[in-house]
């Protein structure tokens, strides 16, 4: 984060406080001016700080500075004195490099009452650049903090403070620190920064925190769609067991990571498709394999023998799976509850008749009795975004309800829907 001099305008003007450097006023003049609006400068210091100022004009910065260090020992000079000294000093400073010094010259006076209200945020600002320039963390959040609580502070200076937690090592604050702030735009209808997002997403991670780590990601979907961000998240909740505690729901998240396309693992299309198969969905394992052969993902022999053999044997189930397709409708049709109007509506779907899927899950949903009728809702949100009706599928989405894993395939579905 480099540091930005908004500072040169106001300490270039420096000199136009009133009662100008080079006016040299009696003592009882001093001693008043101490309590007056627009105070003086001593006529122990006038003439050196007017000389300094004359040398920041010409761009003498170094002769500024040592005309400034060597005035630090004058007698006589009043606060007002060293409030223009350390302002003028801490520009020079400033321009010759030496960050540490102006560091202290505006820290010096960044208290002082003659600071005029406008300038102190520009002063507050640069000494929290300042400081984290310097690697000073703790002094660098003190001062982004003030600016940021006083006066507003700018996305940058946010920031700042963001990236000062986490580079000292505490995460913790790190995340807090941002959290709050991204909730506080996300409130006020605004759109969270994604490097905001970034840095609570590496708190997490450093925290050891996996809840942390997918609500992170989840928001990341949310508001940056990016397929790397959308892989990050599906595959942390591949490997979260409490996720993954059933072959069935392990499928549907099969489901979504394969209608974003993220999967890219060879085993991911094999797996899929064993699953499919084995729940009694070839048409599902015939698309998937297919389309990890299209992708060229079956590089190595061995992954690719096995693929091959798999979408053998789905090819020849779905041939007999889809001959029997009017007979399963009149059992469907027949049957007292609705689960085989769903694995008809599951059916349908592997092979994209969407149309018929939907009818077929409205009609499992409508005759109720149903062994999991969250999943089945899932799949009835799956193709109504397949058929275009988007908003039909987050009604189907937002219904899911009674299992948290299949309410939150439910959500990023809604998301996803939203995206598409």
């Amino acid at each position: 984060m480099k540091i930005q001099l908004k500072l040169v305008a106001a300490l270039m003007l420096a000199a136009a406080l009133t009662g100008a450097l080079g006016v040299v006023p009696s003592a009882r003049a001093v001693a008043a001016d101490e309590k007056a609006e627009k105070p003086t400068n001593s006529k122990a210091a006038a003439k050196v700080l007017k000389a300094a100022q004359d040398d920041i004009t010409a761009k003498k910065y170094s002769d500024a500075v040592t005309k400034l260090k060597d005035a630090e020992s004058l007698s006589g000079k009043t606060p007002y004195d060293d409030y223009v000294l350390y302002k003028l000093l801490g520009f020079a400073q400033l321009k010759t490099g030496d960050n540490a010094g102006a560091t202290k010259s505006f820290e010096t006076i960044i208290n002082s009452k003659y600071m005029d209200d406008k300038e102190k945020p520009q002063f507050i600002g640069t000494l929290a650049q300042l400081y984290y320039q310097a690697k000073n963390y703790d002094k660098a959040i003190d001062y982004g903090t003030r600016m940021v609580k006083d006066y507003g502070g700018d996305e940058k200076m946010k920031t700042l403070v963001s990236q000062a937690y986490y580079l000292k090592g505490d995460y913790k604050g790190a995340y807090k620190y941002t959290a709050g702030l991204v909730d506080s735009e996300i409130k006020d209808g605004q759109t969270p920064k994604e490097n905001q997002l970034e840095l609570i997403l590496d708190s997490c991670n450093k925290l050891g925190d996996n809840d942390c780590v997918t609500h992170s990601l989840e928001r990341l979907v949310t508001y940056y769609p990016k397929p790397e961000y959308w892989q990050n998240l599906l595959y942390s909740m591949f490997n979260n067991k409490e996720v993954t505690n059933s072959d069935r729901t392990l499928l549907d998240l099969y489901r979504l990571a394969s209608d974003v396309d993220v999967l890219k693992r060879p085993q991911d299309y094999s797996e899929m498709a064993e699953l499919a198969l084995d729940q009694g969905s070839p048409g599902e394992a015939r698309a998937i394999l297919e389309k990890g052969f299209a992708k060229n993902v079956f590089t190595d022999q061995h992954e690719k023998d096995r693929a091959t053999r798999l979408l053998e044997n789905a090819k020849k189930a779905a041939a007999q799976d889809q001959a029997t397709l009017e007979k399963q409708a009149k059992e469907a049709a027949a049957a007292p509850t609705g689960d085989k109007s769903i694995g008809l509506g599951v059916a349908y779907l592997s092979y994209q008749q969407y149309p018929k899927a939907v009818e077929a899950f409205n009609q499992g949903l409508m005759k109720g009795g149903l062994k999991n009728e969250a999943q089945a809702r899932l799949m009835l949100g799956i193709a109504q975004l397949k058929a275009g009706n988007k908003e039909d599928a987050s009604k189907s989405f937002h219904a899911v309800k009674g299992d948290p894993t299949l309410e939150r395939l439910a959500n990023l579905w809604t998301l996803h829907a939203h995206q598409a």
